[in-house]
C-alpha cells in the first residue's frame, strides 16, 4: 500500500536517540518499563508529564503541550484501567475518559509532526467468543465481553483511529494488543488487582501471618497467558523500530499456564509452607484466552522472560516497594 516512513536507512527510531520521545503514561505498568527500557538503550530525551502536570483528556491541555514540546516520536500507554468491578461501576469513565486520551493525543500528535507513534491496548478488544488462539482478525467479529464493552470499545476506537489517520494522511501510527501483563509496579491492592498480584499479595500476607491454608477461587482449571512487562516494553522498541503496518499487532508469551499451575508457582516463589484450597463454588471465568503472536514472531521477536523468573522478579520488587 504504502512503504512506511522506516523505510529509509539509518532513519530508524534506534538511530535517532537524541529524539524528544513522549511516553505518555510513564507511571503505570507498562509506561515505566518502557521508560527504563529507553533509558537502559542509551535515550537521552524523554518527555514525560505526570497527572497532576497534564491530563490528558483536556483537549486544550494536550493541544498546548505538542505546540511547546513537539515530540518526534510518541509511545501512548495511558489509559484509564481497572478490574471488572470497576468497570461495572464506572462505565462512562472507562469509555469517555479513554476516548478523550487517545483521541487527543493522536491528533495533536499528528497536526504537530510526530514522525511515529505507537497506541496501546488490550487484549479484551476481541470479541467474547473469540476463536484460540485469537489472531488479529478476528477484531470485530463477534459482541464483546460485556463486564468491560466500555474499555474495549474505546481501545477498539484507538486502534481504527490509527489506522484512519494512516490510511488519510499516509502516518505512521501503529497498534500493539498486549496479553495480560505482569511484574515491577503492578498493582497490588487487596480487592482490585488482578488475578496474578492478587495471589503474590494473599500468598505473601499468609506467609508472614503464619496461615494454614489459602483458599482461591474456582477450580483452577481455566488457562490463561501472562507476559512480563519488560518483554512487552522490548516488543514496544521492536515495533517502533522495525513494524510500519496497517494492522494492528498482538503481544503475548504464546504460553499457557492453568490458574492452578499458577497459583502453584507463586506459591513456592512466595514461600508459602501451608495448604493451598480451590473454592470450586465460585466462578471460574473464560476458560481460556490465548493470542496468536505469530504475526510478531515472523517479523523476528519472541519474548525472553520465563514467568518463574519474572515471578522472582517481581516479587522482589513487592517486597521492596509494597507497604506491608
Amino acid at each position: 500500500m504504502m512503504g512506511g516512513p522506516n523505510d529509509a536507512a539509518g532513519d530508524s527510531f534506534l538511530s535517532e536517540k537524541s529524539a524528544k520521545v513522549f511516553v505518555a503514561g510513564h507511571r503505570g505498568l507498562v509506561g515505566s518499563a518502557i521508560v527504563q527500557k529507553l533509558r537502559d538503550l542509551g535515550f537521552t530525551n524523554l518527555v514525560l508529564r505526570t497527572h497532576a502536570e497534564l491530563d490528558l483528556a483536556r483537549q486544550s491541555d494536550v493541544e498546548d503541550f505538542f505546540a511547546a514540546e513537539k515530540p518526534r516520536f510518541v509511545v501512548l500507554a495511558a489509559a484509564k484501567v481497572g478490574g471488572i468491578h470497576a468497570n461495572n461501576t464506572y462505565p462512562a469513565d472507562f469509555i469517555a475518559i479513554n476516548l478523550q486520551i487517545q483521541t487527543n493525543v493522536i491528533d495533536s500528535a499528528h497536526r504537530h509532526g510526530v514522525k511515529k507513534l505507537l497506541f496501546l491496548g488490550s487484549s479484551c478488544i476481541y470479541p467474547k467468543f473469540a476463536p484460540q488462539p485469537i489472531p488479529e482478525d478476528a477484531l470485530l467479529t463477534g459482541p464483546l465481553e460485556p463486564t468491560n464493552e466500555w474499555y474495549a470499545v474505546a481501545k477498539i476506537a484507538g486502534i481504527k483511529m490509527c489506522q484512519a489517520y494512516r490510511i488519510q494522511y499516509g502516518w505512521d501510527a501503529i497498534s500493539g494488543m498486549p496479553t495480560n501483563l505482569y511484574g515491577p509496579n503492578d498493582n497490588f491492592h487487596p480487592e482490585n488487582s488482578h488475578v496474578l498480584p492478587a495471589l503474590m499479595r494473599r500468598f505473601h500476607e499468609a506467609k508472614v501471618n503464619g496461615a494454614k491454608e489459602v483458599v482461591v477461587w474456582g477450580t483452577g482449571s481455566p488457562l490463561r497467558e501472562f507476559l512480563h512487562v519488560d518483554d512487552l516494553a522490548d516488543a514496544v522498541v521492536f515495533l517502533m523500530e522495525k513494524y510500519s503496518g496497517l494492522g494492528h499487532v498482538n503481544v503475548g508469551s504464546g504460553k499457557e499456564v492453568t490458574i492452578k499451575e499458577l497459583a502453584e508457582l507463586v506459591k513456592e516463589v512466595v514461600g508459602f509452607e501451608g495448604e493451598l484450597v480451590w473454592d470450586s463454588s465460585k466462578p471460574d471465568g473464560t476458560p481460556r484466552k490465548l493470542m496468536d503472536s505469530s504475526k510478531l514472531a515472523s517479523l523476528g521477536w519472541t519474548p525472553k522472560i520465563s514467568l518463574k523468573e519474572g515471578l522472582c522478579d517481581t516479587y522482589k520488587w513487592y517486597l521492596e516497594n509494597v507497604k506491608q
